[in-house]
C-alpha cells in the first residue's frame, strides 16, 4: 500500500514536472519553477571514504554537507567477490525524525563513522559496495546511490621499480666486470664452458646460458631479500650503532681493496671445494654451462660482496620481490655481458685494458665509502657526517688532479673541472658543518625543527604556543611531556600530528627534509591549524619502548594524526617512508574527516 501511495503522489506531481520536457522559452508564463541551484550534486552532498584497518575491519566515513542527511535504514554493505563477506556493521545512533515518505526514521547529519567487520580467511582482494540514500532539509530527496571501493588489492610491484633503476643496476654490473671481481670467471668460461673453442655461434649460446644462469642466482637472492627483508624488518634491525658501525667498517674495508691497497680472496677451505666441484662438471653443453654459471655466482671474488650487500640493503627496504629480482638480474647480466662478447668475438669486441679500468675500480671504491657514510649518518651527529661528506668530495677532487698544474690533455682538463666542483662542494660542506648544518644536499640551508623539550617541567611553558597555527615542530624527548601536549591540544580544540623521530633513523631524516618541509605540506599544516609534535626516541629509553608497544609500533618513522577530541585517527597512520604526494593525500583525508 505504501508503494501505491508513493506512486499516486508521483502522478500528482507530473504537471509540475511537465515543463522539464517542454521546449518553450524559460521566460514564458508556463515555465517550471527551477531552484536546482539551491541543492548540491549528490557527490558533493555526501562524500565517503573507506580505509582498511589492521584488525580485519574497514572504517567507512561519510561526510555530509550542512543541511543534508543520510537514512540509516538505506545503508547497505555488500560484495560480489567470492570468498569474502561482512559482519554486522557498527553504526552510531542517529537523529530521530519523521519523514513524509518513510515515516519515523533515524538520520545522520555531519560526519558518520562506520566500522564494518570483514570475513576474508584467504586474504583475497575484494570490492566493497556501499549503498546509501540521503535528502536535503530543503525538501529534495536523492535517489539511492552505490559507491564501490577496491580493497585489499595486491601491491602493484611495477610501481615500486622503474626501468631507470634496472638500467642503473645493469650499468653497475657492467662496471664490476672491469674489476678484479669477475676475473675468476674468465678461465671457467674459456677453459671449461667453451673447451677452448672461442668464437662463433656455439660460443655465443653457451656463454649466454652461462651468464643467464649466474644472473638468475642473483635474481633469486634479490627476490628473497625483497620478500623477507621487509618482512623481517631488516632495516629496522640495522638501527643499532653496534650493527651500523661494523657494517660501515665492512664497506670501508672493501673500498680500500678497490683502491688496490690489498687483494681479497675467498679462503682456501671455501674456494678449494667449489673449484673442484666446478672442475668435475662437464662443459661444452647447455646444461653444463647452466650448472657452471650457478657455481660461478659463488666463486666470484669477494669484492663483489660489498656492492652486492649494498644492493641487498637497498632492496630490503622496498619489500618488492619482483623489483628486487629484476634489479639483481640486471646486475648479473651487466657483469656477464662482456663475457658473452669475449666468448663470441674472441676478445676483439672488448676494449683494451688500460688506465680506464683503474678509474672504474676507484669509482666503485668511492661508492662504497659513500655507503659507509650513509650508514654512519644514523649514529653520528649531523654536522660530523656533513664534514665527512665534504672530506670524501675533497679526496675525490684531489684524486682527479684538481690541485695539479701543468700541461694537461682534454680528458684530464675535464676531470680537473669535475674535481673543482667537488672541491667547492667540500668547502661548502665544511662551512655548513661549522655552522651546525647537517643536510648534505643543502649544506648551507637552515631548517626549523622547533624547540626541544627534555623534561616535564617545561611542559607548562611550551603550552602557551598550542593555540597558534605554525609550521614549527615542538621536539619532545619525554613521553609524559608528549601526553601533556596532546591533552592541551585537546583542550584547545586543535588537531595534532606526532612525528616519531630518531637520529639513527635515516628515513626519518628523509621525511623531515623532503616531506615535512615541502611548501604544500607546510601550507596544509597552517590551514589545518595542527599542533606539530616531534617525539625524539634517539635514546630509546624504556618509556619510549613502552609507548611503542602501546601503539603496536616497531620503530620510526611513524606519523600519527590526532583529532580535536584527542583520539588517534589510526586509519591515517603513516608507518615507514612516505613521499610528499602520499603525505599530502593523507592530510587531505584528515581534513575531510574533520
Amino acid at each position: 500500500m505504501r508503494i501505491l501511495f508513493i506512486a499516486f503522489l508521483c502522478l500528482l506531481q507530473l504537471p509540475a514536472y511537465a515543463g522539464f520536457f517542454s521546449s518553450s522559452n524559460s521566460n514564458s508564463g508556463t515555465a517550471a519553477f527551477n531552484n536546482s541551484a539551491d541543492f548540491l550534486p549528490v557527490e558533493q552532498a555526501f562524500t565517503a571514504q573507506a580505509v582498511e584497518n589492521s584488525d580485519n575491519t574497514v572504517a567507512i566515513r561519510f561526510s555530509n554537507a550542512d543541511g543534508y542527511y543520510l537514512y540509516r535504514h538505506r545503508l547497505s554493505f555488500s560484495t560480489a567477490s567470492p570468498g569474502v563477506s561482512f559482519g554486522e556493521p557498527q553504526l552510531p545512533d542517529g537523529e530521530e525524525r519523521s519523514d513524509e515518505f518513510f515515516g519515523d526514521i533515524e538520520a545522520y547529519y555531519g560526519s558518520l563513522d562506520i566500522i564494518l567487520p570483514v570475513i576474508n580467511p584467504d586474504n583475497l582482494p575484494y570490492t566493497l559496495d556501499v549503498g546509501y540514500q540521503g535528502c536535503a532539509d530543503l525538501g529534495l530527496c536523492y535517489p539511492p546511490e552505490v559507491l564501490s571501493f577496491e580493497l585489499n588489492q595486491p601491491v602493484n610491484s611495477s610501481s615500486m621499480w622503474t626501468w631507470q633503476e634496472i638500467a642503473l643496476f645493469f650499468l653497475a654490473g657492467l662496471g664490476l666486470t672491469f674489476t678484479p671481481c669477475v676475473l675468476p670467471m674468465l678461465p671457467i668460461l674459456t677453459g671449461v664452458v667453451l673447451r677452448g673453442e672461442i668464437g662463433g655461434a656455439r660460443s655465443f649460446v653457451l656463454s649466454s646460458v652461462y651468464v643467464v644462469s649466474m644472473a638468475l642466482c642473483f635474481a633469486v637472492l634479490g627476490a628473497l631479500m625483497g620478500v623477507f627483508g621487509a618482512e623481517l624488518n631488516i632495516q629496522a634491525r640495522l638501527q643499532s650503532p653496534w650493527v651500523l658501525i661494523p657494517f660501515a667498517a665492512f664497506f670501508s674495508l672493501f673500498a680500500l681493496a678497490m683502491f688496490g691497497l690489498f687483494e681479497m680472496r675467498l679462503p682456501q677451505f671455501i674456494s678449494g671445494p667449489l673449484h673442484n666441484l666446478s672442475g668435475k662438471t662437464k662443459g661444452g653443453s647447455i646444461i653444463g654451462a647452466a650448472v657452471l654459471g650457478v657455481f660461478s655466482s659463488l666463486l666470484v671474488s669477494p669484492c663483489v660482496s660489498a656492492p652486492l650487500a649494498a644492493a641487498l640493503l637497498y632492496i630490503s627496504a622496498s619489500g618488492d620481490a619482483w623489483g628486487g629480482g629484476l634489479k639483481l638480474l640486471a646486475l648479473g647480466l651487466g657483469m656477464g655481458a662482456p663475457l658473452v662478447l669475449f666468448a663470441t668475438g674472441g676478445g676483439k669486441l672488448l676494449p683494451k685494458s688500460g688506465a680506464w679500468m683503474l678509474a672504474v675500480r676507484n669509482a666503485f671504491g668511492v661508492l662504497l665509502l659513500a655507503v659507509a657514510l650513509w650508514l654512519l649518518d644514523r649514529v653520528l651527529p649531523g654536522p660530523v657526517t656533513l664534514m665527512l661528506w665534504g672530506a670524501l668530495a675533497a679526496g675525490v677532487a684531489i684524486q682527479l688532479g684538481t690541485l695539479e698544474f701543468g700541461k694537461k690533455s682534454a680528458t684530464q682538463k675535464m676531470a680537473q673541472l669535475l674535481g673543482l666542483a667537488l672541491l667547492v662542494y667540500a668547502l661548502t660542506a665544511w662551512v655548513g658543518a661549522l655552522q651546525g648544518q647537517s643536510n648534505p644536499l643543502q649544506p648551507l640551508s637552515s631548517s626549523s625543527n622547533g624547540v626541544l623539550l627534555n623534561t616535564g617541567s617545561n611542559a607548562s611553558t611550551a603550552s602557551n604556543d598550542v593555540a597558534s597555527a605554525s609550521t614549527a615542530w615542538l621536539t619532545i624527548t619525554d613521553v609524559k611531556v608528549l601526553q601533556s601536549q596532546l591533552e592541551q591540544a585537546q583542550q584547545a580544540g586543535l588537531p595534532a600530528i606526532v612525528d616519531w623521530y630518531a637520529d639513527w633513523c635515516i628515513s626519518c631524516k628523509v621525511i623531515e627534509r623532503n616531506v615535512l618541509e615541502h611548501p604544500h605540506v607546510r601550507e596544509l599544516f597552517v590551514q589545518g591549524n595542527y599542533q606539530l609534535l616531534r617525539l625524539d626516541i634517539t635514546e630509546n629509553t624504556p618509556e619510549h619502548r613502552a609507548l611503542l608497544n602501546q601503539f603496536q609500533l616497531f620503530g620510526p618513522p611513524v606519523i600519527q594524526f590526532f583529532a580535536e577530541n584527542g583520539s588517534e585517527l589510526d586509519t591515517l597512520r603513516v608507518v615507514g617512508e612516505v613521499n610528499a604526494t602520499q603525505f599530502i593525500e593523507r592530510l587531505n583525508q584528515a581534513a575531510a574527516m574533520r
